[in-house]
């Protein structure tokens, strides 16, 4: 009988290929079904979940802006930007007719097709969307009249951003749900896009696009690989910000405080166009933005960002301050932007990254039970998330949320020619039916440290199977058997391990992959680490005190987890000698994935936390990082944290409502409004002014039962023509002139007293800043309604 690792078996790690040297291939969704397991479960929760929506809600924007009579009530949260849910949706759905061949989720993504159909037919020109005011809004844009901000265009919330979502939705009922009438209805879209944009040159172009305008170059880029028509192609580059790509393609790192969800789908797009366009400027700028991000940007569970922002150095430690951690939308984006890249260049990298966020980011956001999103996952010591309630949360992460779940098979398996790639360790079975093959991976990891493949086929069959070896296994520690025979992988930690033989019906490869507890630092703050196990992300649960709106109502800014902050000086630390830390962390006897690490972690009272995978805490405080410091140390470290926090905690505790000015989100959730503004960074703090005759406004919440004051920073050195007078609701609270005034390099808050009559009765008020003649209003880098001292 032969050995069942044949003679002209190769065992071999992949060489690094430039860029666009070949075309891995992903698998159909359909041709992979997850088998038992956390994403299994998180599937099929997610499909139950999301049947609880009411799709005549969600259809209701694009009814209203066709002038066809609505089915349903638009839903209130997050009104003027709801269109974009209902494009999330019908991906949502055809996802799930793909991944799970589920009759009601085709039946509701052919009704949705069926309602947006008659509504591209009543606007005749190929336009379908629910945008508000869509129609004056594209009309001012085709005759060339542009008024565009971060967040906003002629008066609209990023509508190119909100459409998106509808040609992606579209084409994704194709892609994934076999629906022609949805290619048919993308296509007349994209021709209406084109039209639209015809007569704009390239300098408008690009003024429009520094508002937020989501994948529009890729979902352009992706219907020239369907259609072949080169005018969609270009369509794609003409959408493509040059204030990204350009830095980007000559890999400049130009992030620093740019909105970070913004910016992760235009090099999405950038990537499409390399890989259908073959178009190395954009490859470049894909390739080094997902290097910058990943790299140095992203903390050790996968996602990046606070506040929705890319944080400068000098703001690293704000990650640990902000109750606003890694935004959800980024890391579905960063996913896309990862697989891509592995199409074009299969590194193993890219798996080693595209894994660690799927764990621990993607996989955490669902809520276990009743399968609620989440928006933002702090990383704050001792803070907690909050969830999203069906019908209820419209937030841009619910609309991404919806898909996350429903994709787990996209990237476990890819293919080139005669090669199989594993790239990701989860129960699952493959119909690679090109072969004649199906592929059952039976696994419980990370509950147990290795993985099993089966081959399954009618008649023996040559093929190349490349194992991913992680980044996270070290060199010689990678076996692998195959029937009788056992060996370890001549191969370094992320590349590919390659075994090509003929395989027959039965043949089980067995993949041991140890995993081994170790410290990561945060980009720019080491003094604060994470502790994984393997890819595994561990964390504690520390109390569930002041969950305040664990699960989120209709509020604007319902998503952010308001509970108190928890001062960091009581936050539990590891105490050690630097090299020491790992060898500490000891198993949890039975329980799997439970450890401890009572020599390390001070104060005394904190010592019997118990690490656990992040991805199973939730309803709970928890330590995600954690302050490093030696023993002799400690008690300095901690009596230094304790006084900056005094003043914090107090500030924060008097804070009835915030606004980052500069800031996208925060100004959008505030309903700001300016004429003659700008906005910029300094010192790693967002700020805006006004020149005059300009000005800028926001409305900020109050309670009329409360002495309230207004809480506003500026920088205290600021020079010349600095005097601004305070409006609240049109009457004069102060005029300040911070010109000269307080003569020091550092950010000074000042106060004032609200007249209590001038919120009498009042849910909010409205806060203008007007220069006088010849002056700047601001800068004002930060603004709050304080309750008074």
């Amino acid at each position: 009988m032969r050995n069942a690792v044949v003679s002209r078996t190769i065992i071999a790690v992949l060489c690094l290929l430039p860029t666009m040297a070949c075309a891995v291939e992903s698998f159909p969704l359909n041709r992979v079904r997850l088998l038992e397991g956390p994403f299994q479960h998180a599937q099929d929760l997610n499909l139950a979940h999301l049947l609880q929506y009411d799709v005549d809600r969600l259809l209701a924007p694009f009814l209203k802006e066709a002038r066809r009579e609505p089915k349903g009530e638009s839903f209130p949260n997050w009104a003027g930007l709801d269109g974009h849910v209902g494009g999330h949706y019908l991906s949502a759905m055809a996802i799930y007719v793909a991944a799970t061949g589920d009759a009601e989720a085709k039946r509701r993504m052919d009704y949705m097709l069926d309602e947006l159909a008659a509504c591209q037919a009543k606007h005749g020109n190929g336009y379908v969307g629910g945008v508000q005011d869509g129609t004056r809004i594209w009309s001012e844009i085709a005759r060339g009249r542009i008024r565009a901000s971060g967040f906003g265009l002629n008066g609209g919330w990023v509508p190119w951003y909100n459409l998106h979502k509808t040609f992606a939705g579209l084409y994704d009922a194709w892609r994934y749900g076999g629906s022609e009438q949805a290619r048919r209805m993308l296509i007349a879209l994209c021709d209406w896009c084109g039209e639209l944009v015809s007569g704009l040159s390239d300098e408008q172009m690009q003024s429009m696009l520094a508002s937020e305008h989501g994948g529009m170059n890729e979902v352009l880029a992706d219907v020239y690989k369907i259609t072949g028509d080169t005018k969609y192609l270009e369509l794609a580059r003409r959408f493509s910000h040059r204030v990204l790509l350009d830095p980007m393609s000559r890999r400049q790192d130009t992030l620093d405080n740019m909105h970070a969800n913004t910016q992760v789908p235009k090099a999405v797009g950038f990537q499409r166009i390399a890989e259908h366009g073959g178009d190395k400027s954009f490859a470049d700028a894909a390739e080094f933005f997902w290097q910058t991000v990943v790299e140095n940007r992203t903390l050790a569970f996968g996602g990046n960002s606070r506040r929705e922002h890319f944080p400068g150095a000098q703001a690293a430690m704000e990650m640990v301050e902000e109750r606003e951690g890694p935004e959800t939308c980024n890391t579905y984006n960063m996913l896309k932007l990862t697989e891509g890249l592995h199409r074009m260049n299969p590194q193993a990298r890219y798996a080693d990254y595209y894994e660690r966020a799927l764990y621990n980011h993607i996989l955490s956001t669902q809520h276990p039970e009743h399968g609620g999103y989440v928006y933002f996952t702090p990383a704050r010591p001792r803070h907690y998330r909050v969830y999203s309630a069906p019908n209820a949360a419209m937030w841009c992460c619910v609309g991404s949320g919806m898909e996350n779940h429903g994709k787990y098979g996209a990237f476990i398996y890819s293919h080139q020619d005669d090669s199989l790639y594993v790239n990701l360790f989860i129960a699952s079975e493959l119909d690679w039916r090109e072969k004649g093959v199906r592929v059952r991976q039976e696994t419980s990891f990370p509950n147990e440290s290795g993985t099993a493949l089966t081959v399954l086929t009618d008649a023996p069959v040559r093929f190349a199977l490349k194992i991913r070896h992680p980044e996270w296994v070290p060199a010689g520690r990678l076996t692998l058997t195959l029937g009788s025979r056992t060996w370890t992988a001549q191969s370094e930690p992320s590349s590919y391990v390659e075994i090509d033989r003929d395989w027959r019906n039965g043949d089980r490869l067995e993949i041991a992959l140890p995993m081994h507890t170790t410290t990561e630092p945060m980009p720019g703050l080491p003094d604060y680490i994470a502790l994984l196990h393997g890819p595994i992300l561990l964390a504690a649960r520390t109390g569930t005190e002041d969950l305040q709106g664990l699960i989120a109502g209709e509020g604007r800014m319902d998503h952010v987890a308001h509970g108190t902050l928890l001062g960091l000086d009581e936050a539990p630390m590891l105490v050690s000698e630097v090299d020491a830390v790992s060898d500490k962390i000891k198993p949890v006897e039975g329980p799997s994935l439970q450890f401890r690490a009572s020599d390390l972690i001070r104060p005394e009272t904190c010592r019997d936390l118990v690490l656990e995978p992040f991805y199973r805490i939730h309803d709970a405080r928890y330590m995600m990082y954690w302050r490093r410091t030696t023993p002799e140390a400690f008690a300095a470290v901690q009596a230094a944290t304790r006084a900056r926090e005094a003043e914090a905690m107090r500030l924060d505790q008097r804070t009835l409502d915030r606004v980052i000015p500069g800031e996208q989100q925060p100004e959008v959730e505030h309903n700001f409004q300016s004429e003659g503004a700008e906005a910029g960074v300094f010192r790693g703090a967002s700020w805006r002014h006004a020149r005059a005759p300009g000005w800028f406004r926001y409305e900020l919440r109050v309670a009329d039962d409360t002495p309230l004051e207004l809480g506003v920073r500026y920088w205290g050195n600021e020079r010349g023509g600095r005097t601004l007078d305070i409006l609240i609701d049109g009457k004069k609270l102060a005029t300040e002139d911070t010109s000269g005034k307080w003569d020091r390099d550092e950010f000074v808050d000042v106060s004032y007293p609200i007249p209590s009559e001038w919120i009498s009765g009042r849910q909010f008020i409205t806060v203008t800043f007007k220069p006088h003649p010849g002056s700047h209003a601001g800068g004002i880098f930060d603004l709050r309604i304080l309750v008074a001292q």
